[in-house]
């Protein structure tokens, strides 16, 4: 599962790759809003991707195109 971290005043987005459902990301994420702590990830290798809620700009949840090679039209 693919999701993307929009973080204020900061020009690039944070891109996380793990194996949580999309239910999970968004209950984690809800509940890191709400309590007002950090929301914490981890990727598909082990890592923990931490980010203090009060600096979340937006939350995509997804999967990205899988095997897309080429142009598209």
């Amino acid at each position: 599962m693919e999701v993307k971290i929009g973080v204020q005043q900061s020009p690039r987005e944070l891109l996380v790759d793990t194996d949580e459902t999309s239910e999970a990301v968004e209950r984690l994420v809800a509940e890191a809003v709400a309590g007002e702590g950090v929301l914490t990830l981890t990727d598909t290798k082990g890592r923990k991707v931490i980010v203090p809620s009060a600096k979340i700009a937006y939350v995509e949840i997804g999967g990205g195109v899988a095997g897309a090679v080429g142009f598209r039209s």
